[in-house]
């Protein structure tokens, strides 16, 4: 590989390293191109971008970068990285499942926004909610306090309601 290749594939691993706000590193030894595709397909659904790089072209870009310098510390063997924009939580979600299905591709390490995390904590950041699951929590719970005034207001307008026509029906009488 010539200096110019070797530059362009630091530059796109700094770009990633850049955009995302997570990163998670893999050992992708013992796996094969099947499933190595198809572990792809699936982090491509979750908008997730999964790359090879050599481990010390990828120190470079973490340098120039200056962010998610610890990841430095994992890149011995055949490392895949994860690079996620807007779940941070996905990668964590898809290693797990074919993890648990096979024992292939432990997590190394990973950097969720500033926060470090190593590879034995897997199962607790799989078991995170997405951030569409905490926005819908929170939506719902906030809709709840207004949907119990609601129904308490219907509530007293039944009560009304009937309250008027038993006076009515008295007068009547």
């Amino acid at each position: 590989m010539n200096k110019n290749e070797k530059a362009e594939l630091i530059a796109e691993a700094k770009e990633l390293i850049e955009n995302s706000t997570a990163i998670y590193l893999t050992d992708f030894s013992k796996i094969n191109v099947a499933d190595i595709s198809d572990i792809r397909n699936q982090f491509r659904k979750e908008g997730v971008n999964y790359k090879v790089f050599k481990n010390t072209l990828f120190k470079r870009a973490l340098v120039e970068s200056g962010k998610f310098e610890k990841l430095a510390n994992h890149l011995e063997g055949m490392t895949g990285f994860a690079f996620a924009s807007t779940n941070p939580v996905a990668p964590a979600k898809i290693i797990k499942k074919y993890f648990d299905a096979s024992q292939k591709l432990p997590l190394k390490a990973c950097y969720i926004e500033t926060e470090y995390y190593d590879g034995n904590r897997l199962a607790e950041l799989a078991s995170l909610p997405s951030k569409q699951e905490v926005i819908a929590g929170i939506l719902g719970s906030l809709n709840s306090p207004v949907s119990g005034i609601v129904g308490s207001i219907a509530a007293v307008l039944r009560e009304l309601v009937s309250v008027v026509d038993e006076v009515s029906k008295k007068k009547a009488a």
